[in-house]
């Protein structure tokens, strides 16, 4: 059995460069065209898809006081909530030097797209093999894909809720045209 060491997605390769300040290139300004068939690779592929738009109209225009808002002294910042997300979407060995914000909203959807790509590309019944594996000197503990979509992909879809209610209430609110229905702006 082919397992992947990973995390979140169970499907993420380490970058071997990391992202530029370039955000012309950025996936995710809208959510790309559905498959033709439902399968559930597909299915769980269009999942992160509609993370990823949510999170890059979340991240759209963060401002310096947006990514230092918190509601109170025990909440994580706006930052802080994105590194913890980019954390769910990047293999857990990988030791990322500190990141800026351009950086890092680069990283989080590129990890996510090519997640996507990958779970879109995977053969029926693949995804058996696609084990979240945690591993320390002690012990190796592996869960299967089921734990991704329970866990690491809903556990992000929370905190993007949280950086839009965050911004919403630093003055910074969400782009209103951007249509998490449709995955599309609206005109």
């Amino acid at each position: 059995m082919n397992k992947i060491l990973t995390t979140v997605l169970g499907l993420l390769i380490t970058f071997s460069s990391m992202a530029q300040n370039d955000t012309s290139s950025l996936p995710y300004y809208q959510i790309p065209d559905y498959p033709s068939e439902y399968t559930a690779n597909n299915v769980v592929a269009r999942m992160v898809d509609g993370l990823g738009f949510r999170y890059y109209w979340a991240t759209e225009g963060l401002r310096e006081e947006d990514l230092a808002f918190r509601p109170n002294d025990e909440a994580r910042t706006s930052d802080e909530t994105l590194d913890h997300i980019l954390g769910l979407t990047n293999i857990r060995t990988e030791n990322l030097p500190k990141l800026s914000f351009e950086q890092k909203r680069k990283k989080t959807l590129d990890n996510l797209k090519q997640a996507s790509d990958i779970l879109r590309s995977s053969k029926e019944g693949e995804m058996e093999e696609f084990m979240v594996i945690f591993q320390s000197p002690e012990r190796t503990t592996e869960f299967p894909f089921w734990n991704n979509i329970n866990g690491p992909i809903e556990d992000a879809v929370w905190h993007v809720g949280q950086v839009v209610s965050f911004r919403r209430s630093s003055g910074n609110p969400f782009n209103s045209k951007a249509s998490v229905f449709t995955g599309k702006l609206r005109d």
